[in-house]
């Protein structure tokens, strides 16, 4: 009996310890490992930078894009640019004339 309420006497010194550790290594693993934990944030912000760098690639093929369609317009037709497009189209060539297709942005 002695042996028993020793080891109550001591559980209570000891058990509101051990839970606050529990308690602690809980909140501090799902910090570290958690879904919205330090290693997700890594993975987020290196998932945003990647992205940041998908979006400058994207915009600069945008201007080279929105550049050549203003040289369509009707008001600013480039006539070197409508032969282009047209032989293009059409497949259209004279027969003294060597064609070099290239493989351009936006172009098939």
């Amino acid at each position: 009996m002695v042996i028993i309420a020793e080891f109550r006497a001591r559980a209570r010194h000891v058990l509101g310890p051990a839970i606050s550790i529990c308690l602690v290594s809980y909140f501090v693993y799902h910090v570290i490992h958690g879904d919205r934990g330090l290693i997700a944030w890594r993975g987020f912000e290196q998932r945003v930078a990647s992205a940041g760098l998908e979006l400058r690639e994207i915009r600069v093929e945008r201007r080279t894009l929105e550049n050549r369609v203003s040289l369509l317009r009707p008001e600013s037709l480039d006539p070197d640019m409508l032969d282009e497009w047209s032989r293009r189209i059409l497949n259209f060539g004279y027969r003294d004339e060597t064609v070099i297709f290239r493989n351009l942005v936006g172009t098939q």
